[in-house]
């Protein structure tokens, strides 16, 4: 190559879509582990529901971001040859892995948000903190996805 930055694949307008995505499904999971201390407070079954169909939309989005954070590895094989871009991308799996266990126990419960529930959403959310670090490694000191000069990137 001729020193321009690990690309992004799959891009809209020169911008990559995976990190476009990712800010939904990180919320989502975040709101449900809100809304599980919620349940364990006051016990409505309010926040239980709500919880259910935050973990579910959770896991929809995380799904869609990861199409296109695996278009972005399988790529380029700069971005393969990254321990940080493969730590990012089986923690992800692992954190959805874990909300779809969880998705699963609320269905046929609802009080599992206040029991194992709000556990698995805590360590989901543990963990994407953990991958969420490697995601900003993989731009901000490999420079995944960013423009390189006289690449039409403007710095």
């Amino acid at each position: 190559m001729n020193g321009d930055n690990p690309r992004s694949t799959a891009r809209i307008m020169g911008h990559p879509i995976h990190p476009m995505l990712v800010p939904f499904p990180i919320t989502l999971f975040i709101a449900a582990l809100a809304t599980d201390a919620a349940f364990v407070i006051d016990g409505s079954a309010l926040w239980a529901r709500a919880s259910l169909w935050l973990v579910g939309a959770g896991i929809v989005t995380a799904l869609l971001a990861a199409l296109f954070g695996l278009a972005d590895f399988l790529g380029d094989a700069r971005v393969r040859a990254l321990s940080d871009a493969r730590m990012h991308m089986i923690g992800n799996l692992l954190a959805v892995a874990i909300e779809a266990v969880n998705l699963v126990l609320r269905l046929g419960d609802e009080r599992a948000a206040g029991g194992a529930g709000i556990i698995l959403s805590a360590v989901a959310v543990a963990i994407l903190g953990f991958t969420g670090w490697k995601g900003g490694e993989l731009v901000f000191r490999h420079g995944v996805g960013v423009a390189s000069r006289g690449a039409g990137g403007q710095r």
